[in-house]
């Protein structure tokens, strides 16, 4: 596994546990408003850590963590990554994939192998605006077959939207909103503004208010 980083404790990466983060490094997005430059283009990369390392760290903290979230970057584009699922569980963990949804192949593969206890599926845009949001040519069908192996996999997920005033209206919340109709959870996220995000220019773009969000996360209803 390519692993650029590790949070040794999160309480809310992982809804409802105390957890660990694992941040592969390498992703095929370059989403404007990406905080994770630093395992998402190759000229910034930093030192990979061992994952001998991340394994014995996680055995010592077993009884004391309950879960881990693998993250990214995109972690389905990880060779090894159901293998290296396989020794979390063995760990005893409860385990969480973050994805973009790139490879729903991969993912069907992985909850069919039992290996993740809770999924949580980034949602960029409506379908006709993936590939601004998701700055690279995005297949739209491998989105949609993911949003539905997510829902009828029958574990725990969520699907979120990192809401970025220039790139996502609220009609474009709305036609999200209607991609994941059957889901357990649809939530939004605000876009934090910082210096480390890949355009530099939505620094000076006109942001949502937490009332803002607030307000567009109540008029969604989900069936």
């Amino acid at each position: 596994m390519r692993i650029g980083g590790l949070q040794k404790f999160s309480l809310i990466d992982y809804p409802g546990k105390m957890a660990a983060v694992i941040f592969t490094q390498g992703c095929n997005f370059r989403c404007p408003y990406c905080q994770n430059a630093r395992l998402v283009e190759p000229t910034l990369y930093s030192e990979l850590i061992p994952e001998g390392e991340v394994l014995a760290f996680l055995k010592k903290r077993q009884g004391k963590l309950e879960g881990i979230v693998v993250s990214g970057g995109e972690p389905t584009l990880q060779p090894d990554l159901i293998s290296f699922l396989d020794q979390l569980k063995c760990l005893g963990y409860l385990v969480k994939l973050d994805t973009n949804g790139s490879h729903p192949e991969v993912l069907e593969k992985i909850i069919d192998l039992r290996l993740i206890n809770y999924v949580a599926m980034d949602i960029k845009a409506p379908l006709e605006k993936y590939n601004t949001a998701a700055g690279v040519s995005v297949s739209v069908d491998s989105i949609k077959e993911s949003i539905r192996v997510i829902i009828h996999s029958g574990i725990a997920h969520q699907f979120r939207t990192t809401l970025v005033k220039p790139l996502c209206s609220a009609a474009d919340i709305q036609n999200m909103r209607s991609l994941v109709d059957g889901a357990q959870e649809y939530i939004l996220q605000p876009f934090i503004p910082r210096d480390n995000i890949l355009d530099q220019q939505l620094l000076t773009q006109p942001n949502y208010t937490s009332k803002e969000i607030q307000e567009l996360q109540h008029a969604l209803v989900l069936h």
